[in-house]
């Protein structure tokens, strides 16, 4: 059946917004010729959005022409504001940003283990509230939160956990309580390190992958068919209890010591690294980023010194100074990534993604040299052909996708919310 005239504008409306929003300020005509539409449709639209507020003149072109200059149209970027908050074991990083996504304010703070879980709630609170004043908003419409852990695919929050502190769950509640008219959600950091890396990232050419991510800890997100996959209890990816040889134990229902974390999470390499010879205070420390965990400058460092180009927060890291170094930095990487391959099979031969992504801090510092490697192991152990990339955006891919999910939840609503479409 043809759509109703009330229908068929809200989804024209909704097209034009859509399209502002992915190529950014454009004129009528230009409007005209990526929609389709004819002259007197889109002309008709530009004048509801403006006057719901969604839109406005940005500016003019057609300045060296003779004749009237077409006004150029953009989404009210001040429309709303909104938040993303990474929610880590030792503290909480957030940004601030306008409808389009640009940061207006950012802040971090480390969050101690001594903290009782009612002060630590407070401090996470005020940090955001502290983030919005500096960012000149009057409310924030919507803020997205990536914490480790377990999401209820019914309620939605953070599963308990004895893994996690306590504040992780309260912080939720405490921040819709002092935000009431915000719109609150959270995901699993993993998850939205994913979302990241196929929007902006390693993986944006994919639909169907697979992010490993390595990092203080492990876990795994799964994207099918351009959908992320949560699980029955949202436990899809949760790696880290896989059992895998080489540890001498088995991971518990509560405990994933034994597991695939016991082989590739941060301390595990801290210590493959002394056990190959790396230095215990190698140059490449100085490199390390604020809050990252402390395997990753070691990793960098190793592939500075075979030479091959690895990923770092904002430098290259010093090249190893002979040869004994460059031997003990091969060797390191060839047994770390003798592990990490034995997680990509399991997930592989499950899975068959086709491609699995190194993500996290440890797989940015790793760069093609580690995923290389892992590639070159895995065709030896799998026969489901797979490509292996290195993550593009290491730690910050939990925040960027916080905020990702963040605007297309606002602008879900607020681009459903034009006049024909109420």
């Amino acid at each position: 059946m043809p759509a109703s005239p009330s229908t068929a504008r809200a989804i024209n409306d909704r097209l034009a917004l859509r399209l502002l929003q992915d190529e950014g300020p454009l004129t009528a005509g230009q409007l005209k010729e990526l929609t389709g539409l004819s002259r007197p449709t889109v002309a008709d639209l530009v004048e509801r959005l403006a006057a719901s507020g969604l839109i406005e003149v940005v500016g003019e072109t057609g300045a060296q022409r003779r004749g009237p200059n077409a006004r150029v149209y953009g989404i009210v970027a001040g429309r709303a504001q909104l938040a993303a908050l990474d929610v880590r074991t030792e503290g909480v990083t957030v940004v601030v940003s306008d409808l389009l996504g640009r940061v207006l304010a950012e802040a971090s703070a480390p969050i101690g283990d001594d903290a009782g879980t009612g002060p630590a709630v407070e401090q996470a609170v005020t940090l955001v509230e502290r983030a919005v004043k500096e960012a000149g908003a009057d409310r924030l419409h919507t803020v997205g939160i990536g914490a480790p852990g377990l999401i209820d695919p019914a309620s939605g929050e953070l599963r308990v956990s004895s893994g996690l502190p306590a504040w992780h769950r309260r912080l939720v509640a405490a921040l819709q309580e002092r935000l009431p008219e915000a719109r609150v959600s959270v995901e699993n950091e993993t998850n939205l390190a994913a979302l990241a890396e196929q929007h902006a990232g390693a993986a944006r050419d994919r639909d169907t992958f697979v992010l490993l991510w390595l990092g203080h800890g492990t876990g795994a997100a799964v994207v099918l068919d351009g959908a992320l996959r949560r699980g029955a209890s949202g436990g899809t990816g949760e790696i880290g209890f896989l059992p895998v040889p080489g540890t001498g134990a088995l991971p518990s229902a509560r405990d994933c010591e034994g597991g695939f974390h016991s082989l590739a999470g941060s301390a595990a390499i801290v210590e493959l690294a002394g056990e190959c010879g790396v230095p215990a205070a190698v140059p490449g420390q100085m490199w390390a980023a604020a809050g990252e965990p402390d395997a990753a400058p070691l990793v960098r460092w190793a592939v500075a010194a075979v030479g091959e180009g690895g990923g770092g927060p904002e430098a290259e890291a010093p090249q190893a100074a002979d040869l004994a170094g460059s031997q003990v930095a091969v060797r390191f990487l060839d047994v770390l990534a003798d592990r990490v391959a034995i997680g990509v099979a399991s997930v592989v031969a499950v899975l068959d993604p086709g491609c699995v992504v190194l993500g996290g801090e440890v797989g940015q510092a790793g760069g093609e040299a580690l995923a290389a490697r892992v590639a070159e192991r895995l065709r030896r152990m799998a026969p489901l052909p797979t490509e292996v990339r290195p993550g593009t955006l290491g730690g910050g891919a939990v925040l960027h996708g916080a905020l990702l999910t963040a605007r297309q939840s606002a602008q879900g609503e607020l681009f459903g919310a034009t006049p024909e479409a109420r």
